[in-house]
């Protein structure tokens, strides 16, 4: 049954992802550390790249909302909007990292939450199993490219890596949560065409 007050919920869910400020219930991860001497270039560098891990927290917090907005089981639905909170967390401690660090946020982020919102609510129209699963993956995807920006930040920057460090721990917890619920194991060609997806919004992202 359609459910007008909760699209209107949702509706102003995106409107404050995009153009609010984030809050964060727990410490920021990087609260007692010091800022690192660095270079221009590699301030730039990792402003870059924690604009990357913004965007695609703003990602996330679509594809869960649209999840949670189709998915019929309550407990799951319970869940996504879990897992959506810490999400929220990250865009707080991703846009501070951001603008301590001289960059500015994408320009491209509300394209990006658009298209996962959509991406979201389709997944969980194809029943639960299939959410957790798409959920699951997409978090797996996402801890690999965390790792990898782990290897590519100025060894110095320790606020920047313990942030990433951090959002690497709660991004295998929501995998874990996905496939403990009964998500199924996506086709290998969905897999592909998901990492593919990745690529344009973390290359578009680090310049735009």
């Amino acid at each position: 049954m359609f459910d007008l007050d909760r699209l209107i919920v949702e509706f102003d869910k995106g409107l404050r992802t995009l153009f609010s400020e984030a809050h964060s219930l727990r410490p920021h991860p990087d609260a007692t550390l010091s800022e690192a001497d660095m270079d221009d270039a590699e301030k730039k560098n990792a402003a870059a790249l924690m604009r990357v891990n913004h965007s695609g927290e703003i990602c996330a917090q679509a594809l869960y909302q649209g999840q949670a907005l189709t998915a019929r089981d309550p407990a799951v639905q319970q869940q996504l909007q879990q897992a959506a909170q810490e999400e929220t967390e990250h865009l707080a401690w991703t846009a501070k990292r951001v603008h301590e660090l001289g960059g500015h946020l994408s320009l491209m982020n509300p394209l990006w939450y658009s298209g996962s919102l959509a991406i979201g609510a389709m997944a969980g129209l194809l029943g639960d199993k299939w959410n957790l699963g798409f959920l699951a993956e997409t978090e797996r995807q996402v801890g690999h490219h965390l790792q990898s920006h782990l290897d590519r930040l100025p060894q110095q920057d320790e606020k920047s890596r313990a942030i990433v460090a951090q959002m690497y721990t709660d991004e295998t917890g929501h995998a874990e949560m996905a496939r403990s619920l009964g998500g199924a194991d996506l086709p290998e060609p969905v897999q592909l065409a998901m990492k593919l997806n990745g690529k344009v919004m973390t290359g578009t992202s680090y310049w735009v």
